[in-house]
């Protein structure tokens, strides 16, 4: 019900601005005819919406009767309620997203990216680990003095990466990453490969896995995807060398009956032990660089023509021969931008757009920092002591006489005591890990939630777009809890008057012929024969019945339903069929039995007690209600509707 009501909100109800013609008042409100057209086209079916008189009155009544539900939840101040108004933040917060960023910062790295796609980058790479939030210091010392070794031409970067490097996957390799483009990385790591020249050595740099340097050893052209399919080998690596030998020969092999002319297809089918592409043929997904390790991957472009295949190539994994398929070249620009704004939003790159755009906002409304004061209250945090019973701990309201401005944004001033309090809230007053990386860390966050906050409530009064939305989630919302207090959970709560409706109507509520007993249902004839032996001897109960027949590998070889049932819904059994705590034994055609046992057998219509009928009688009691309240709001909100301005919009 709930995605009902928002959804007919998130068609699109936004109030004019302006002069706009009157269409209709509804008690002291009114809607123009533009917001009800706007309202009405973004509801239609079809993409023509009807313009004729009936289909244009039938919708201006149901959108009457809605804003009148939206104006009684403003004069409740519905929108007052905690859980409404965090649920208002957070969606604010969420929406805000899309649109507190720089379009133009987002456009241009969108470009950068898919012109990085046409280039691939050889590099090797020395990572010294940092957690984010530790003492980064030690850390960068030490990746500075590797760098200055190589620089200095004291060590090559080799046997450094081999020596030093905390990059597991690459280390023993030299610091060789292989060849990787755009978005396959992160951010800081990709700017410092392509801003790098070929042969050079970056400086130092940061990411949030530690400090990195890296040596480019070749650019080249992109090559595109690929698609092949391929014939796995596997070595069973606990053989070594004999188990290298024996996968070489029965890849050799392999390849010997391919040149005699033995289908691809049909080879893979029989020796291949790539357990997801076997049943495919062979046929891998369209790769392209970067995707797989570097043997593969350039034995698989080597391959000039469809059809081509490859002698048998060593990895890790085995012995590969590989079938080329196809090549695709990389796709227009046009064609990838929806990736590639997907793909751009949400890595790191998003954060610089929102940096930058933050600093136009800081700059606009005149933001300033007060550093003397930044450095008293952090260095007040900082010095908490680390040992003791309240070590690294700390309180808020101990901090409230520091009432100097840390900084100022749009002539208001944000005080020491207020950091010190979201401080507290970020960190539950506790300073753990390095004080002075957390205080400096949570003071930017800070700063970037004011800015953020700030800019969001602006929102709402420079972007048209983000206004509406907001006042239809608001609408939604405040709707929803409305019709769940005079509806949906009145007609649950109210016993007297659901009582009193089924009483009023107790003949709507029947029992057809039927039976009231118990529905066996055995999986096989196994379980039938141990479930009859079982009700033959009597005295058991269902919780025993179910654990005597299932397993753990086999849960369903019985399952039971007791109820009452009517012949007209219940298909394994007929009223003719059954007699009173007789078993009836209806096997099927796939080997599976269903046993009834009739412990009573009505054969006419009885009434249901209020508990057998209670869904049925709470749905429509909540019609009932809703018709009540929709009167109500008719009588309160009488609606007057312009007939000029109302003959202005029909057509045939």
């Amino acid at each position: 019900m709930r995605k009902l009501v928002l959804t007919f909100i998130a068609s699109g109800i936004c109030m004019m601005c302006g002069y706009a013609q009157t269409l209709f008042t509804y008690g002291p409100n009114s809607v123009s005819k533009e917001e009800f057209l706007r309202v009405y086209k973004k509801n239609s079916i079809n993409k023509k919406p009807d313009m004729a008189d009936t289909a244009l009155k039938s919708y201006l009544d149901l959108y009457a009767l809605f804003r009148m539900k939206v104006a009684e939840a403003d004069k409740e101040k519905i929108d007052t309620i905690g859980t409404i108004d965090h649920e208002l933040d957070n969606y604010r917060k969420q929406l805000a997203k899309n649109y507190l960023t720089d379009e133009q910062v987002t456009n241009k790295m969108i470009h950068e990216a898919y012109d990085r796609m046409k280039e691939n980058v050889h590099v090797e790479h020395i990572l010294i680990a940092c957690t984010p939030g530790s003492d980064t210091t030690a850390a960068y010392h030490k990746i500075d003095s590797i760098y200055h070794l190589i620089e200095n031409k004291k060590a090559d970067f080799e046997t450094l990466a081999r020596q030093f490097s905390d990059d597991k996957g690459s280390k023993d390799n030299g610091g060789d990453i292989g060849y990787f483009t755009a978005l396959q990385t992160v951010y800081p790591f990709e700017n410092a490969a392509f801003n790098t020249p070929v042969g050079k050595i970056s400086a130092p740099f940061h990411t949030q896995f530690g400090y990195h340097i890296i040596k480019v050893l070749d650019k080249r052209q992109d090559r595109g995807q690929i698609k092949v399919a391929q014939i796995l080998i596997q070595v069973a690596k606990s053989k070594g060398e004999e188990g290298v030998e024996a996968g070489r020969k029965r890849a050799d092999s392999v390849e010997t009956m391919l040149k005699n002319g033995v289908p691809f297809s049909d080879l893979v089918k029989k020796y291949s032990d790539d357990k997801y592409t076997v049943n495919d043929d062979g046929v891998m997904k369209p790769f392209g660089v970067g995707h797989m390790v570097p043997a593969f991957e350039n034995a698989a472009f080597a391959l000039k023509n469809a059809g081509d295949i490859s002698a048998p190539i060593k990895t890790d994994y085995g012995f590969h021969i590989i079938k080329l398929i196809a090549k695709y070249p990389l796709p227009p620009y046009d064609t990838l931008y929806p990736t590639l704004k997907h793909k751009v939003e949400n890595d790191s790159r998003a954060q610089t757009a929102r940096d930058r755009f933050f600093s136009k906002i800081k700059e606009k409304n005149g933001f300033k920092e007060y550093n003397e004061n930044i450095a008293e209250v952090s260095n007040k945090l900082i010095a908490i002591p680390d040992t003791g019973k309240s070590a690294k701990s700390f309180k808020a309201d101990d901090y409230k006489s520091m009432t100097k401005p840390v900084f100022t944004l749009a002539g208001k001033n944000y005080l020491q005591a207020d950091f010190v309090r979201f401080a507290e809230n970020l960190t539950h007053g506790k300073l753990n890990g390095p004080k002075n990386a957390v205080v400096k860390d949570a003071y930017n966050m800070y700063v970037n939630n004011v800015v953020n906050d700030f800019e969001e409530h602006k929102l709402v009064e420079e972007n048209p777009e983000f206004k509406n939305l907001m006042e239809e989630y608001r609408d939604g919302i405040m709707l929803f809890e409305l019709m769940d207090r005079n509806v949906w959970s009145k007609a649950a709560k109210d016993s007297a008057g659901l009582k009193a409706f089924y009483e009023k109507h107790s003949d709507k509520y029947t029992w057809e012929p039927g039976f009231e007993g118990a529905v066996y249902k055995f999986k096989n004839k196994a379980a039938f024969d141990t479930g009859m032996i079982i009700l033959k001897a009597g005295n058991i109960t269902d919780e025993q019945m179910v654990k005597a027949i299932n397993t753990q590998s086999s849960p369903d070889r019985v399952s039971i339903q007791r109820g009452r049932y009517e012949f007209s819904r219940f298909k394994d059994a007929t009223q003719a069929e059954l007699q009173k705590d007789k078993m009836k034994v209806i096997p099927s055609t796939t080997g599976a039995y269903t046993v009834v046992v009739a412990k009573e057998i009505f054969t006419s219509n009885t009434t249901k007690t209020l508990d057998e009928a209670r869904g049925y009688v709470v749905a429509e009691y909540q019609d009932y209600l809703e018709k009540q309240w929709n009167e109500k709001m008719r009588r309160e909100y009488p609606v007057k509707v312009n007939e000029k301005v109302f003959s202005s919009m029909v057509s045939k």
